[in-house]
């Protein structure tokens, strides 16, 4: 069972991955606006990513016998600049993420919390991912500049990007 501490930690990262949801469905609907209908796919994709991530740690602090306790959502932004400002700020933001979870796991380490260290070792792998794939598609926009053509490739490449469920514990082992 969590102990008090670990419950909090996780129900306050909880919140963290809401509002990161909110962020990336709020630069979703910005892209829309400016007509950068890949961008918003792209983002979408990580709106939802996010909300898998919530449904995991609310799931675990549900099987671990705590309650969850949902707290207010802070009003992301709704304006962002360009592709390579909102790429750069979700670079920033997935740092924090990782930040987050990196403190999780010393908490969970301190606590002599086995379980939840383990737990925490999915979020970890994910983080790398999110930041390599954050700093990839930064590194084609400052490429292309600010030019229209190079603009509309990368535009279109995100729209390809699809939502893909992680797999549960019990597909992993099958």
């Amino acid at each position: 069972m969590l102990s008090e501490k670990m419950a909090t930690a996780l129900n306050e990262q909880i919140n963290k991955e809401l509002y990161s949801a909110y962020l990336y469905l709020s630069m979703s609907a910005y892209s829309t606006y400016i007509g950068s209908k890949g961008f918003a796919n792209w983002f979408m994709v990580q709106y939802q990513e996010e909300l898998t991530h919530v449904m995991k740690i609310y799931d675990y602090v549900n099987d671990q016998g705590r309650q969850v306790k949902l707290k207010a959502i802070t009003q992301p932004p709704t304006e962002f600049g360009s592709g390579l400002e909102m790429f750069e700020k979700t670079l920033a933001h997935e740092k924090f993420v990782t930040k987050c979870i990196n403190d999780l796991v010393n908490l969970a380490i301190n606590e002599k919390d086995h379980a939840t260290n383990i737990f925490l070792q999915w979020f970890i792998t994910e983080q790398i991912e999110e930041e390599a794939n954050d700093n990839e598609i930064i590194s084609k926009l400052k490429l292309v500049g600010k030019e229209g053509n190079g603009l509309f490739m990368i535009d279109r490449e995100l729209a390809t990007r699809i939502f893909v469920p992680p797999a549960t514990s019990n597909e992993t082992q099958a």
